[in-house]
């Protein structure tokens, strides 16, 4: 198993990523969801300092709001600043809980014939 999503993120991401020259594998929709919060934070709190912003990011990746996917930043980026909800879902279907840990959602591939085949998400 892997980290994976069958969401509309995870497809539009993985078109980005092919039209830029390079295959979306594992951890790289986490970590441009990753950038993109923070980013979104930062606009949210009107400050690059951590301590500032990182009490807007579980707001932000969770409903209410306007939905965010992938090269969507700008869009998201403008409704912040505009004092809107947002629900930044991703590239990975970002849902977060406690203390900014992710419900999580996961891909089970198999080797058969010596490919990878995905098999299920959960």
């Amino acid at each position: 198993a892997l980290p994976g999503t069958d969401s509309p993120g995870a497809a539009a991401f993985a078109d980005m990523a092919k039209a830029a020259g390079f295959e979306a594998t594992a951890f790289a929709g986490e970590s441009y969801d990753a950038a993109a919060l923070i980013a979104l934070a930062m606009q949210a709190a009107n400050s690059t300092k951590s301590t500032d912003f990182a009490g807007y990011v579980m707001d932000l990746a969770n409903a209410p709001g306007e939905q965010i996917f992938p090269g969507e930043l700008a869009k998201g980026l403008k409704l912040v600043a505009e004092g809107k909800d947002i629900d930044y879902v991703g590239a990975t279907a970002v849902e977060l809980i406690g203390a900014g840990e992710s419900a999580g959602a996961y891909k089970e591939i198999v080797f058969e014939g010596g490919k990878m085949k995905t098999v299920g998400f959960h």
